[in-house]
């Protein structure tokens, strides 16, 4: 069995290092290690050559990472037998030792046909890498509660059977699904999200199991985090609207509707908020709803309780994870207008 690790890398020179060091102290190693150095103005190609890797610079592409991924895969996957496995992760990414091994092991698994990685966040960031940091740790809770399924096959690291990724090709050659005539979607703004469900149609599981897990790169400013979440929200929906209604996708419908009476209620919660404490005034504590906030203290906190102290604090007093989540709600109330006025979407280098 070969196995490659495919990197798409776009003006990583400063984290290129440390991604193919997680790469070199797997327990697992990959036979090939492939850095895809898409229009870079650094020196992301030169480090990744002196560090040992295979580098493939993309002609004239002008589709992004699903059009760099693409022209790398074409000739590598016309090398490969179908039980090969091909690694696709980002270079903003460190991989855990044990993460191929543990990839590998569940590929044992005959109707798992691509395992994707649990990501936490990276240190630093000061309070919004913390907030991040508190957000993806609760859904690597979110993954376990859901027997390990992958929700989405994350750019930060996913493994795919190399006949899948075939299969996934010759569906939109047959015009099974859109996104072009190869292997990653360019119609896409998260060609992630949309392999999933491309993965999904064609009948094959995902999983995520524990011992995949990663850190990555944390968004350092609410801009960054901003245009990164706005281009996630946006692709998720338009890949929804590009799929239809479909047994794989109605998990997926079902999140965004979720998503859109969790938005609703926090507006009216604050509204009522306000216009009880500016007409009626502060009535004294209600037990029933002191016992409820006690619960949602409880469990906020619980869950972020492997981070460590700082997190556990930074959940108690509730109110900077009710910004933080405002802020996430402002990007799907953007998303579903910018998507229902038909506005251009942009793929957003973070």
């Amino acid at each position: 069995m070969t196995l490659v690790a495919l990197i798409p890398a776009h003006n990583e020179e400063d984290r290129i290092v440390a991604t193919l060091a997680g790469l070199y102290r797997q327990t697992v190693r990959p036979d090939r290690i492939v850095v895809v150095a898409d229009n870079c103005t650094d020196h992301t190609a030169r480090i990744a050559g002196h560090c040992g890797a295979e580098v493939v610079v993309p002609t004239a592409n002008k589709d992004k990472k699903a059009g760099a991924l693409n022209q790398a895969l074409v000739p590598l996957l016309a090398d490969l037998t179908d039980d090969a496995l091909v690694l696709v992760q980002d270079a903003d990414t460190v991989l855990n030792p044990e993460f191929i091994a543990c990839a590998v092991d569940a590929m044992a698994d005959d109707t798992v046909g691509a395992v994707g990685g649990v990501f936490y966040g990276e240190p630093g960031g000061g309070l919004l890498g913390q907030l991040q940091r508190m957000e993806y740790q609760r859904y690597a809770l979110e993954i376990r509660r859901k027997d390990n399924e992958a929700v989405v096959l994350t750019g930060t690291g996913s493994l795919f059977r190399a006949s899948v990724l075939r299969q996934v090709r010759q569906a939109r050659l047959d015009g099974v699904m859109g996104g072009g005539e190869s292997y990653y979607s360019l119609a896409s703004l998260t060609e992630d999200d949309e392999i999933t469900k491309a993965v999904k149609t064609l009948g094959h599981r995902t999983v995520s199991p524990d011992g995949c897990w990663l850190v990555t790169e944390v968004m350092p400013s609410l801009g960054k985090l901003w245009h990164q979440r706005l281009r996630w929200q946006r692709g998720a929906l338009e890949n929804l609207r590009d799929y239809g209604w479909t047994p794989v996708t109605r998990k997926y419908f079902f999140q965004q509707i979720m998503l859109g009476i969790g938005a609703l209620a926090l507006a009216l919660f604050l509204l009522f908020a306000v216009l009880n404490l500016t007409l009626v005034g502060w009535g004294g504590f209600s037990p029933f709803w002191s016992a409820i906030m006690l619960i949602f203290v409880v469990e906020r906190t619980l869950t972020v309780r492997r981070l460590g102290l700082r997190a556990t604090l930074l959940a108690l007093p509730l109110v900077p994870e009710l910004l933080y989540d405002i802020f996430r709600q402002a990007v799907f109330v953007r998303s579903l207008f910018d998507l229902a006025l038909r506005r251009e979407a942009h793929w957003v280098a973070t």
